[in-house]
C-alpha cells in the first residue's frame, strides 16, 4: 500500500451566507408496503444499461427525470416512516453523521439548499482536494441523508481510492470528531478477501467497535451493483491449468467494456495461492495485461489486479490460473470482478464486495417500489454474518440534480439516515442497540427472516418515536 504521509490537513467548516430552507393512516401504509413481497431468484439476470464511468454504475437505474420531486420526495419519506418523527420534532439533532466518498465537486452550491448552512469537511488524499473529481455522487448521497435527518450534523471526506490506509485515516478521523454512524457508497472490491475478511476489514472493525461502548459507530455501505459483473467459485482447472467458468468447460471469460474509460478486472478471495490473472483482446488474443495474487498483510487474503484502457470498441477475455499444482486439490476460491464492464459469466450469489461484506459494516441492497430485487444489486451471503443486511427502496428523488438517484449508492445514506433519527431519539442507545431497532422494524421481503437476497427485509422506521 502507498504511504500517503503525515495527516497535517486541519477539518475545514464550510460556511454558506444563506439559512437553511393518524393512525389509520399508518395501517394503510403498512398495508400497501405488505403487498410489495417479492422474492426473485438470484439468478443471472439481463446485461445492466451502460453507465458512463464506474461511479455511475452505482446509480444505474435512475434515468428517468423527477416529474414532481417535491411529492416523490415526500411519497418516499413516507414510506420509511420518516414524516411521523419528524412531526414529533425528532430530526438527529445531537448526531453526528459522516459521508465517505469521492465526489463531492460544486459543494458550496448545495449549502443551505439541499445540505446544511454549515458542514466540516477533511480530504484525505494526498492532494487534500476535497473536490478533485469532477463528480457530485458524495454530495447525493449526503442529500439523502440530510432529507432523512435534517438537523443531523454532516461530515464530508474523501480519500484516495488506491489507498487503503487513507480510508482508514479517514474513519478514525470521523471517529474522532464524534462521528456515531459513517456511510459509504463506493466499493474496494479487493481489498477484502470477499468473505468479510483480510487486514482492512480487520482494523476497520477495531475502530468501529463491538457496537457496545458509548463510542462504538455504525457503518452503513452499498450493498455495491456487481451482481452482473461478478464471479466466484473454487478453482478448477483444465488440463491445461486455466479456470474452467462453467460446466461447458470455458476458459476465456468475455468482457465487455462500457466505455473509453479505464477498466479494473480484480481478482480476489481467502486465499494466499500463486493465481495469476490474465486480459487479452478477444480477436486477436493479444495479451493486454497480467497480474499476480499478493497475499496482504494477514496472509489469509490475495489479490491481482489488471487496469486498462479500452479502445474502440472491442471485446476482451479474462483467463485464470494457479501456478500451484495441488491448489485444485485444497479447493482454493475466489471472487473475480470487473470494474467499468461487464463479464459473461457470472454469479450473483457472494457478490457483495467491501466494505459491505464486513462483519461490523451494515450492507444495504437495492429493491424497487414493487420490492423486488433491483438485477444489479449484489447478493450474499459471503460474510461470517448474513449478508444484505437491509434493502432500501430506489430511486431516491434528489433535489440536487434532474433525475432521482439511484443504485445501492442511493441505499446505504438511507439507512445512515434513519439510525439517525433513532438515536436523536435515544442518545444514550448503543450502535447495537440501534442495529437490533432497524431489524426489528424492517419489513420481511422473502421467506421469514434473513435471506441472501434482501437480508432481513426493507428499511422502515417503527410506527411510533
Amino acid at each position: 500500500m502507498a504511504d500517503i504521509g503525515n495527516m497535517s490537513c486541519q477539518s475545514r467548516p464550510v460556511v454558506h451566507a444563506k439559512p437553511a430552507q393518524l393512525a389509520w393512516f399508518d395501517l394503510l401504509r403498512r398495508y400497501l408496503i405488505a403487498l410489495l413481497i417479492f422474492v426473485p431468484a438470484c439468478s443471472q439476470p439481463t446485461a445492466p444499461t451502460k453507465p458512463v464511468g464506474e461511479q455511475n454504475a452505482q446509480d444505474i437505474a435512475g434515468q428517468n427525470r423527477c416529474e414532481a420531486p417535491a411529492l416523490e420526495r415526500q411519497s418516499h419519506l413516507t414510506h420509511l416512516g420518516v414524516e411521523r418523527w419528524h412531526r414529533a420534532d425528532i430530526q438527529g439533532r445531537g448526531v453526528t453523521v459522516c459521508i465517505l466518498d469521492s465526489g463531492f465537486r460544486n459543494l458550496q452550491s448545495q449549502l443551505g439548499k439541499n445540505l446544511p448552512p454549515r458542514v466540516t469537511t477533511r480530504s484525505f488524499r494526498r492532494d487534500r482536494e476535497l473536490e478533485a473529481r469532477d463528480s457530485q455522487h458524495g454530495l447525493l448521497c449526503a442529500e439523502i441523508v440530510h432529507a432523512l435527518a435534517p438537523q443531523a450534523n454532516l461530515l464530508l471526506a474523501n480519500w484516495d481510492t488506491d489507498d487503503p490506509k487513507s480510508f482508514l485515516d479517514a474513519v478514525r478521523w470521523a471517529k474522532s470528531q464524534g462521528a456515531k454512524i459513517v456511510t459509504c457508497s463506493l466499493i474496494m472490491p479487493s481489498w477484502s478477501d470477499g468473505e468479510g475478511g483480510g487486514e482492512v476489514h480487520r482494523e476497520l472493525q477495531r475502530i468501529l467497535g463491538s457496537g457496545d461502548d458509548a463510542n462504538d459507530m455504525l457503518f452503513f455501505a452499498s450493498a455495491g451493483n456487481t451482481a452482473q459483473r461478478h464471479w466466484c467459485g473454487i478453482y478448477s482447472p483444465s488440463a491445461q491449468g486455466w479456470q474452467r467458468w462453467n460446466a461447458a468447460g470455458e476458459i476465456e471469460n468475455l468482457l465487455t467494456p462500457w466505455g473509453d474509460e479505464r477498466v479494473a478486472v480484480e481478482l480476489y478471495g481467502p486465499t494466499a495461492a500463486p493465481f495469476v490473472v490474465e486480459v487479452a483482446d478477444d480477436r486477436t488474443g493479444r495479451l493486454i495485461g497480467s497480474a499476480h495474487l499478493e497475499a496482504d498483510a494477514s496472509r489469509s487474503a490475495g489479490r491481482a489486479i489488471v487496469r486498462f484502457e479500452p479502445t474502440g470498441g472491442k471485446q476482451y477475455h479474462v483467463k485464470v490460473r494457479c501456478l500451484d499444482a495441488k491448489a485444485a486439490d485444497r479447493q482454493e476460491a475466489f471472487h473475480l470482478v470487473t470494474l467499468g464492464g461487464s463479464l459473461n459469466q457470472t454469479t450473483a450469489r457472494g457478490s457483495i464486495p467491501f466494505p459491505g461484506d464486513g462483519v461490523k459494516v451494515i450492507a444495504i441492497g437495492a429493491v424497487d417500489a414493487n420490492g423486488r430485487r433491483a438485477p444489479y444489486s449484489s447478493c450474499g451471503p459471503n460474510s461470517r454474518e448474513p449478508k444484505p443486511d437491509f434493502t432500501a427502496i430506489v430511486p431516491f428523488p434528489t433535489f440536487g440534480r434532474a433525475r432521482p438517484f439511484s443504485g445501492t449508492s442511493a441505499a446505504a445514506p438511507q439507512g445512515a439516515g434513519l439510525a439517525a433519527l433513532l438515536w436523536s431519539n435515544q442518545p444514550n442507545a448503543s450502535a447495537s442497540l440501534i442495529r437490533d431497532a432497524l431489524k426489528l422494524s424492517a419489513l420481511d421481503l422473502g421467506p421469514p427472516g434473513h435471506d441472501i437476497e434482501t437480508g432481513y427485509g426493507l428499511l422502515r422506521l417503527p410506527n411510533r418515536p
